[in-house]
């Protein structure tokens, strides 16, 4: 089952377009990446689907029904710009943003003990937001977001304003929250955590999908590579498209190897064996997501980290 649909939806501002006719789906479970770079749209279609603007054309199906008000309580939204009541306590903010979502008092004050303790803001429980640095704040947010354990978790940009050690806590929470059922979609234009976290990406550029699928299947997309150590030249070995000489050591010279389409990496190697082709070394390298990044969209219409 599909816990959000998005179908040819499309949103213009003005002569502006947004979103392009963008459509996917986000299985029930798990963790979704929303990815792309500044400006491709991201932000946008959250909204869409959390009902805070509407879509120009085309349909949205969240929980099973139209984006409305009656989904609140079993949504989490941590928005990107951020928005807190600078007068209230830390507890009373998260508290607040449970009962908002329908839990009872007590319910909501124990979850928010938890996840003050789990950021480790338990010195600032009874702090004014007002007092706190922007990181805290940021977590916050992020807390308030989580405290009724929704069954939909959207996180837009949740890693921003947060150090190292707290993107780690976050990560670690999201992990959480999908172990214990919650369906997670978060958007970053920051390869690595979607790297790090995700089951299934969805990849924007300019408001339109490039790319839907799992990581796998994102890498796939990009010819294969490998790093050599031999004492011929590759370049003539078959499946080999591109072969960049590295470091010689004492008659072995190290080689970047790009494979043709369709060119396995043991193929390469079954006919290094089969024609004699010495090697001390034979190294299969992953692309990054980031590398995907840059070969599905390019690297001069997207800026990412």
């Amino acid at each position: 089952m599909a816990i959000l649909k998005l179908d040819h939806v499309v949103k213009r501002f003005g002569e502006f377009t947004a979103v392009n006719d963008l459509s996917f789906e986000v299985p029930e479970g798990g963790i979704f990446g929303f990815l792309g770079g500044n400006g491709a749209g991201k932000t946008t279609s959250l909204r869409m689907a959390l009902d805070i603007i509407r879509p120009t054309s085309g349909s949205i199906e969240i929980l099973g029904r139209k984006p409305g008000r009656e989904n609140a309580s079993q949504i989490g939204f941590l928005p990107e710009e951020r928005g807190l009541y600078r007068r209230m306590t830390v507890l009373d903010t998260i508290v607040y943003f449970g009962r908002l979502k329908g839990m009872e008092q007590a319910a909501a004050k124990k979850e928010a003990e938890r996840l003050i303790d789990r950021f480790g803001l338990s010195e600032w429980t009874k702090s004014m937001v007002e007092k706190l640095s922007k990181g805290m704040s940021q977590k916050v947010q992020v807390a308030a977001a989580m405290v009724n354990k929704p069954r939909l978790l959207i996180l837009d940009e949740p890693f921003s304003g947060l150090d190292p050690v707290n993107q780690k806590v976050l990560e670690d929470l999201v992990l959480e929250m999908a172990e214990a059922g919650s369906t997670v979609v978060f958007s970053t234009h920051i390869m690595q955590h979607a790297e790090r976290l995700t089951d299934r990406i969805v990849l924007l550029a300019r408001g339109r999908k490039v790319f839907e699928g799992t990581q796998e299947e994102a890498r796939a997309t990009m010819p294969g590579r490998l790093r050599l150590e031999s004492q011929g030249d590759p370049a003539g070995l078959p499946g080999v498209a591109a072969a960049k000489r590295g470091e010689t050591d004492t008659g072995w010279t190290s080689w970047e190897i790009s494979l043709s389409p369709g060119t396995a990496p043991g193929h390469l190697l079954q006919a290094c064996t089969a024609q004699g082709f010495a090697l001390r070394a034979f190294e299969s390298q992953k692309p990054s997501l980031h590398d995907v990044f840059i070969h599905l969209v390019g690297a001069e219409q997207e800026t990412v980290q």
